[in-house]
């Protein structure tokens, strides 16, 4: 992720969690128990909704001034976290060793996605969880012509390597998950080729990943 980026992003999120994300943000952590592993976790801004029932999150956040920022939410959160500086790709936790990996604005960036489902696929215990909200593909169209141009030319950059039309759903599935549950809503309440978002829940899809993933 680009420093530039690193350094708007807390106060961009804390523009939208007042705006109403971190209501979602509470939804998408409701009812977690036991271990979890957050992957990208950025600034911290999940910490404070986890549930008492989780007894603790591993937060892996690649770049260094995020981790900086999410050590401090960490101090401040009402369940154990450990923040560390592993990525989606190689994962610093055990095989079979988590309850529940949560991704969270953070699909749309990871160059590997495949990987990253991987890894979340292998910390996983049997009958874990995973839990995603995430924006991605409009519904349009128009707005999904919009999304590839933004996507092949100026928004990765600017934006940390976000990617404004991948389909969650369809990553999540190619990448060997049982989808169990969507909330699709857009945020802010525009039609914008950033508004459309999916928040949900998954399963390790006993066929693995399909051949394309």
């Amino acid at each position: 992720m680009p420093k530039l980026f690193a350094r708007m992003w807390p106060r961009l999120r804390q523009t939208m969690d007042r705006r109403g994300m971190a209501e979602h943000r509470r939804a998408l952590l409701a009812g977690l128990s036991g271990q979890v592993v957050e992957v990208g976790a950025g600034d911290g801004a999940n910490f404070a909704h986890y549930p008492p029932a989780v007894t603790r999150v591993l937060a892996v956040e690649p770049e260094a001034l995020l981790r900086r920022h999410a050590a401090a939410s960490a101090a401040a959160a009402p369940v154990p976290v450990e923040v560390s500086a592993g990525t989606a790709g190689r994962l610093p936790a055990l095989d079979a060793s988590v309850d529940a990996v949560v991704f969270c604005l953070v699909l749309c960036s990871i160059p590997d996605v495949g990987q990253a489902l991987a890894e979340a696929r292998r910390v996983l215990r049997p009958g874990g969880e995973l839990r995603f909200l995430e924006h991605g593909r409009a519904d349009t169209p128009g707005l999904v012509r919009v999304q590839r141009a933004l996507d092949a030319t100026i928004w990765p950059p600017l934006a940390g390597g976000c990617h404004t039309g991948r389909d969650t759903v369809a990553l999540l599935e190619r990448g060997g998950f049982t989808v169990t549950g969507v909330h699709r809503y857009n945020f802010p309440p525009v039609r914008t080729p950033w508004s459309f978002h999916t928040r949900g829940s998954a399963a390790v899809s006993p066929a693995g990943p399909s051949p394309a993933s």
